[in-house]
């Protein structure tokens, strides 16, 4: 009996995940800001098909299911089916986007299969989306940047950093994205962890609630990449920590938002840093006590997901 040949893919690549280390809300107004690339990420692949003028889309979570699956004929991208009616026309519009910059993109002639996998869990939200723009970019040859901008929106750092080498600092400038690759490898990050608070904060609500706050303060945006600087250089977990305090003391204050530290660990030793959205996904903890006694602290908080610093940074 003949052995079934399995096509091979016609493309395929791996975007990495991210974290923004300082800056928040601020980059989107041209505060410097420390990004970090991450250990886990996300690939997509296409696959050839015999099905010219059909797109078929299948995105499978870390625990190898599919959460997400659709079809859409080509080359309108007009949906015939999926499971989920939303994210079928966010895709849609993300595959327009590139599109518009590159009209052969997704010609009628072909027939396509896609997967995309992440080897994260979506909810920890280290950039389900930003992954995907950033490798359909690669795939279709148009510039991320202005994907995400035309759609989705945001700061773009995370784009940055779907293909960074390592640690980066980012501003935007306009629309037009400054990045530069520095080094930021603290001697200290044995003391350093991430704590997934399992709260997923919707990051446009966060966008807009800082837009009706503080948005454009010339002062406070200097201010936050005055506090990038002096995370870059600290030296030891001390000097981190302090710089740690005041930016969580200014984005709270300028947010009118409590700090996670004093929502959930009011009496742990360290300092805690939000990361992100405010009130959900990850935190950023130091901790000078040993690594079995840190996650035995954690755990008893109901927070259960604790990773070193060398299990999430690429």
């Amino acid at each position: 009996m003949p052995v079934e040949r399995i096509p091979s893919p016609v493309f395929e690549t791996r975007a990495s995940g991210k974290l923004l280390l300082t800056g928040e809300y601020f980059v989107l107004d041209g505060a410097l800001a420390l990004a970090l690339p991450l250990r886990f990420g996300q690939t997509l692949r296409v696959m050839p098909t015999d099905t010219p003028g059909q797109l078929s889309w299948t995105s499978i979570d870390a625990d190898g299911e599919a959460w997400f699956q659709a079809s859409f004929e080509l080359p309108g991208l007009a949906p015939t089916g999926s499971s989920d009616d939303k994210t079928a026309a966010t895709l849609a519009a993300i595959l327009r986007a590139c599109r518009a910059q590159q009209p052969d993109f997704l010609s009628p002639k072909q027939g396509l299969a896609v997967q995309t996998q992440n080897d994260f869990p979506r909810q920890w939200g280290l950039g389900t989306s930003s992954t995907l723009i950033a490798a359909l970019g690669r795939w279709s040859g148009a510039d991320p940047y202005r994907v995400l901008f035309d759609t989705l929106g945001g700061s773009g750092y995370d784009i940055a950093c779907a293909y960074a080498e390592g640690p980066i600092l980012y501003r935007l400038s306009g629309r037009m994205p400054e990045v530069e690759p520095v080094g930021f490898s603290p001697a200290f990050s044995d003391a350093l962890y991430f704590v997934y608070l399992g709260q997923k904060q919707d990051s446009r609500l966060g966008i807009r609630r800082y837009r009706d706050q503080v948005a454009g303060d010339a002062g406070l945006i200097g201010t936050v990449s005055a506090l990038t600087e002096r995370f870059l250089v600290a030296r030891s977990i001390a000097e981190l920590e302090a710089v740690v305090h005041e930016h969580e003391m200014l984005i709270g204050q300028a947010l009118g938002l409590p700090r996670a530290k004093d929502l959930y660990f009011s009496d742990f030793g360290g300092e805690i840093k939000s990361l992100g959205a405010w009130g959900g996904d990850f935190v950023l903890a130091g901790s000078t006590r040993a690594e079995a006694e840190t996650r035995v602290y954690f755990a008893e908080k109901g927070f259960d997901t604790v990773l070193r610093w060398d299990e999430m940074i690429a």
